[in-house]
């Protein structure tokens, strides 16, 4: 039978979901500084690309006789002469009588930079790096620098070379789509990852359970194997606490053989004297010495029931226990001619008790059957949600439904005329609500009794 649900989650879960969620934040916090990064290197180059027109502009222009500058050669960018196309440059005169647009170019079609007057400030590289928004509301990224030509008459001019943001969006949005493709594969190799490490990780922790599941089925005394570091301690523990269990149940099972033999020498030496006279009184011990060992055997029973509950690793195997109770009783009632059968369809389970448990339960069911059966006992086990389901069926005259929830109370005897001290099916009650079970009596397909033995399961792990 498994455990109930456990209230403190998957550990499993737990360490996956932190772990994702940090790796998830570490590649978000990554791809947008990439992003960022990426932002300001394209503006770093269309800077330098402006700047670069700028130079080419100032080495171009001049002053005509009619005091207009002239640009020949026009620079030979092509996106110059087309209008709003993003690219620009435009000319401006300064000094006593300043004038905005003196020349452009064709780009600038009907517009002109409105660019913040002239300080006269400029850094060591000779221009000024500034932003404006044109009609359209968009953003330009201008560099500016005065030149003051050779000729007399010639003003001081400001020239400027305008780049549309717009330019970087293209290339800024293809990075971007490639970034979330390499950063999303990259997310999703890091998870595979992560889920293969986890199950490395938490591989010896199936192992440990593994090793425990073999104690508890009793096929192992300790757990065994190699472990890591981390939970060898752990694994000391168990094996130190199976050790103390092991010498407890011991202990118990010493105990209850010492008082046994303590109390049945005074027993025997009645009884030994009882039957040596023949009167009333001798008749009298002999009944009450009787009943005293079957007092005796109950509780020590009990006693030992309780002591194998708490033991770990115990199993065992039904069917052998129950074949060889069945030649013993096929011996016993002999004289009646009763055939005591296995069921063809019995399946093997393993009992998580004492093997003289087993044995004082089936013994009591089985011999409580025969004395009952006209001619025929069957036993049938089964294995049933992590139980032992063991059917003992008779084809006597059954047991009527009133009486059947009476019949293992202690000293309850349902017919005087058959032996015994009513004890028997008590002390299987006893037994059973010790580790655990439950016993009940129904009616027999085979027209007599069907007395039903639920029993913990050695396999329940398996089931």
């Amino acid at each position: 039978m498994r455990s109930g649900k456990a209230n403190g989650g998957s550990l499993r879960l737990r360490l996956l979901a932190g772990t994702l969620a940090w790796m998830l934040l570490s590649i978000v916090l990554a791809g947008w500084a990439l992003r960022t990064l990426f932002q300001e290197h394209i503006t770093q180059q269309l800077q330098a690309q402006l700047v670069t027109q700028l130079d080419q502009l100032s080495a171009v222009v001049d002053w005509s006789p009619q005091s207009t500058p002239v640009v020949a050669p026009a620079p030979a960018d092509p996106r110059l002469a087309q209008p709003l196309s993003g690219l620009y440059w435009q000319i401006d005169r300064l000094g006593a009588a300043p004038e905005t647009a003196v020349a452009r170019s064709r780009s600038l079609w009907d517009q002109v930079l409105a660019l913040p007057p002239d300080s006269g400030a400029y850094p060591a590289g000779g221009h000024r790096v500034l932003q404006i928004r044109d009609a359209q509301n968009h953003t330009l990224l201008i560099v500016a620098r005065t030149l003051q030509l050779p000729e007399d008459t010639a003003p001081p001019l400001r020239l400027s070379v305008a780049g549309d943001k717009e330019l970087l969006a293209e290339p800024l949005q293809r990075f971007t789509r490639l970034l979330l493709i390499a950063l999303g594969m990259l997310a999703a190799a890091m998870a595979v990852a992560v889920a293969v490490q986890l199950q490395l990780a938490l591989r010896p922790f199936r192992l440990l359970r593994a090793r425990l599941a073999a104690v508890r089925s009793g096929d192992a005394v300790q757990i065994e194997g190699s472990f890591p570091r981390e939970l060898q301690p752990l694994v000391s523990e168990f094996n130190h606490l199976l050790t103390e269990n092991a010498d407890m149940v011991q202990r118990a099972r010493t105990e209850a053989g010492n008082l046994a033999h303590a109390v049945n020498t005074p027993l025997s030496v009645l009884a030994n004297a009882a039957a040596q006279g023949s009167g009333p009184l001798a008749q009298l011990v002999q009944e009450q010495v009787g009943s005293a060992r079957r007092q005796v055997g109950y509780h020590l029973a009990r006693a030992r029931a309780a002591a194998a509950v708490r033991a770990t690793g115990l199993r065992t195997p039904v069917l052998a226990p129950v074949q060889a109770l069945l030649r013993t009783m096929q011996r016993l009632h002999v004289d009646r001619s009763i055939e005591f059968e296995l069921a063809p369809q019995a399946q093997e389970g393993g009992f998580r008790g004492e093997e003289q448990d087993l044995y004082e339960l089936l013994g009591n069911l089985i011999d409580n059957a025969g004395k009952w059966a006209r001619s025929r006992v069957v036993v049938n086990v089964q294995r049933e949600a992590g139980q032992l389901c063991i059917d003992v069926d008779d084809d006597g005259p059954g047991i009527p439904e009133a009486l059947r929830g009476r019949m293992f109370e202690r000293g309850i005897r349902l017919d005087e005329q058959r032996p015994g001290f009513g004890l028997g099916l008590d002390i299987v009650r006893a037994l059973v609500q010790t580790y655990g079970g439950s016993v009940q009596a129904l009616a027999s397909p085979m027209g007599g009794a069907r007395l039903r033995l639920y029993l913990p399961s050695s396999d329940d792990d398996a089931s």
